[in-house]
């Protein structure tokens, strides 16, 4: 009878600093890549390509001559991106660098290398700072990367002012940015975020070519306005007159209506501070789209003592979260939220109750 064999192995480091050799090493290759906007000439070997990833192994399957492309161009990662996906299928092992790790996941994810993924992940959770958070939480975003996602979201409710004045996020997208304007945990005073919205709306509407109210469409409707204080609301209902940001209806005597959007939000949704009214018990209340069908129209309607026509002209509609129903709600975005709710307070004639007699209408 025959004895059973015993695999028994070498030392692993020359093994591997003899593949490393071979990575964009001309010698013996037999594929030719041209990657990145730079257009720059990467030389690799089929076979090793092609049996550790199977992004390569569709890519380069067909016989050498038979019509696959030479050099093989893959115009939308960077190069530096591309030789670290080559080090980690050549030697199972990877140098990843703060600057282009976010680069390099991408390309791991495009490629489907699930380690290489998870290694990148565990990189980035590492180097997580300010002006990278924003780049990471849209990639997260991009790529349905949850567990990143969640990592951004709790750096940035921990440094929510540092973050707003970065270039990254003026460069977010609507998708991306709608947690971050979601989150009850924001570091951050509702007026500095309002204006921090205004100037992310102003890139994508330079880079899109179209009106910033247009462009903010998608994302203003999470912007807490019950949260401003009195003199904010004055500044930010001038500042909308000379440039359009939230939705505004303006009624005329008469009912004339000068135009504008009309958010709808269900009742539910929102209640005067201090007197929450619960839904039934069971109900759900509907996600409403700003340009969906009837809903409860809710306007806010402030007549502030001192400045009566204080957004009373133009009754700014907008969809009011769940998490700023102006009950339990304002506690949250921590002590910002309560010393609004006391200026409120103190400048209103009296507290704000719901009316459901007058269209949903807060009244102060």
């Amino acid at each position: 009878m025959e004895t059973p064999g015993l695999v028994v192995h070498g030392e692993a480091e020359p093994f591997s600093t003899a593949l490393r050799s071979l990575i964009n090493n001309p010698q013996y290759s037999d594929v030719r890549f041209v990657v990145g906007q730079e257009q720059r000439e990467v030389f690799a070997h089929r076979c090793l390509l092609a049996c550790r990833c199977n992004f390569f192994q569709r890519l380069l399957g067909m016989e050498p001559g038979s019509g696959v492309p030479s050099p093989v161009v893959l115009s939308t990662v960077p190069a530096e991106a591309f030789l670290a996906v080559l080090e980690f299928l050549y030697t199972n092992s990877v140098k990843l660098h703060y600057h282009s790790v976010l680069e390099v996941l991408t390309a791991a994810v495009e490629y489907g290398l699930e380690e290489l993924r998870e290694l990148c992940l565990e990189f980035v959770v590492k180097v997580l700072d300010v002006e990278l958070v924003c780049e990471a939480l849209q990639v997260g975003v991009t790529f349905g990367l949850g567990p990143l996602q969640e990592r951004c979201m709790t750096f940035i409710e921990a440094h929510s002012q540092e973050v707003l004045r970065t270039r990254g996020f003026l460069e977010l997208s609507a998708a991306a940015l709608l947690p971050l304007l979601r989150s009850d945990k924001l570091c951050v005073d509702e007026a500095e975020l309002i204006r921090a919205a205004r100037s992310w709306a102003r890139v994508g509407a330079a880079v899109l070519e179209r009106p910033v109210a247009e462009v903010a469409a998608p994302v203003v409707r999470e912007l807490r306005l019950a949260l401003l204080a009195p003199a904010e609301l004055s500044a930010l209902e001038e500042q909308n007159r000379r440039e359009p940001l939230i939705p505004v209806r303006s009624e005329e005597p008469g009912g004339a209506d000068r135009g504008g959007m009309e958010m709808s939000c269900p009742a539910e949704r929102a209640r005067g501070p201090g007197r929450p009214v619960p839904p039934p018990e069971g109900h759900r209340a509907p996600r409403a789209s700003p340009l969906s069908g009837p809903a409860v129209q809710v306007t806010q309607r402030h007549h502030l003592r001192g400045t009566p026509d204080l957004l009373d002209r133009a009754c700014l509609k907008l969809h009011l979260p769940k998490r700023s129903a102006l009950g339990a709600g304002f506690r949250s975005r921590h002590a910002w939220r309560a010393r609004r709710r006391k200026e409120r307070a103190q400048s209103c004639s009296e507290l704000c109750v719901w009316t459901p007699g007058r269209e949903g209408a807060f009244l102060c």
